[in-house]
């Protein structure tokens, strides 16, 4: 008996999102306009590759960007929540699914000692080149219309479910928790025995809420939380069913 766990990032694990906090380390804290004007629908990644353009131009290095990185507050009850999952490995396999990427989750968990809670990260690869620039690229190519061209959450749900099941693994439960539009797509993935966990007040709830008004509800359960502590609450159910 093993469930999966599937997070999100950003304003689900961290209580931000973590390609703006990373503006703090810009001079006076904010973007030039025309740099803030020129993000296009679907092409965030792309836009997250100008700022960081911008902040190598002005000199930021490596070691300020993870100085500020590391300062994200964690959403409320999340610390609590990463510590019981570490403590029960055995019973949950977890992953994140994320707009952000590799060096910023990589930084944040690991300064938190929460990297050894994750299986596996599936989100825009990222690196410093050899002049100290952070370089973004787009984690997949997908033929999804309803998802952002870099990230397909469904596709990346599939594929690894795919792969557990090639190697003897498969869950008794999903859990998808999550905020935003874009975690819509996998949660309409979801049968019925799974359960979607939107943030309450966030984008995801209230596509969901829209999809039930339309006479099209997802098919899994829906269990909405305000604090990492309702997930736990569950979750602690679970294990004793």
């Amino acid at each position: 008996m093993k469930f999966l766990l599937v997070f999100d990032f950003d304003h689900t694990i961290v209580d931000e999102n973590s390609d703006t906090w990373i503006v703090k380390c810009a001079p006076e804290k904010k973007l030039p306009n025309g740099l803030r004007n020129s993000y296009q629908p679907g092409h965030w990644t792309e836009y997250m590759g100008r700022v960081f353009v911008y902040l190598g131009d002005n000199g930021i290095k490596e070691d300020e960007m993870k100085r500020t990185m590391t300062t994200i507050p964690f959403t409320a009850g999340m610390v609590d929540l990463l510590g019981f999952i570490g403590e029960n490995k055995e019973l949950f396999d977890c992953i994140i699914a994320s707009d952000s990427n590799t060096v910023f989750i990589d930084w944040i968990l690991k300064a938190a000692d929460f990297h050894k809670v994750f299986d596996e990260v599936f989100t825009n690869p990222a690196a410093f080149s050899s002049t100290g620039y952070l370089t973004v690229q787009n984690f997949h190519a997908h033929h999804c219309a309803k998802c952002p061209k870099n990230l397909c959450k469904r596709k990346v749900l599939k594929e690894f479910l795919d792969k557990q099941l090639e190697q003897g693994v498969s869950y008794t439960k999903i859990v998808y928790i999550g905020d935003g539009g874009n975690d819509l797509c996998p949660v309409m993935f979801l049968k019925k025995d799974d359960i979607a966990m939107p943030r309450q007040g966030y984008t995801l709830e209230k596509k969901i809420s829209q999809l039930a008004q339309d006479l099209s509800p997802v098919e899994c359960s829906v269990l909405v939380w305000s604090s990492a502590v309702d997930i736990m609450s569950y979750l602690k159910l679970l294990i004793k069913k």
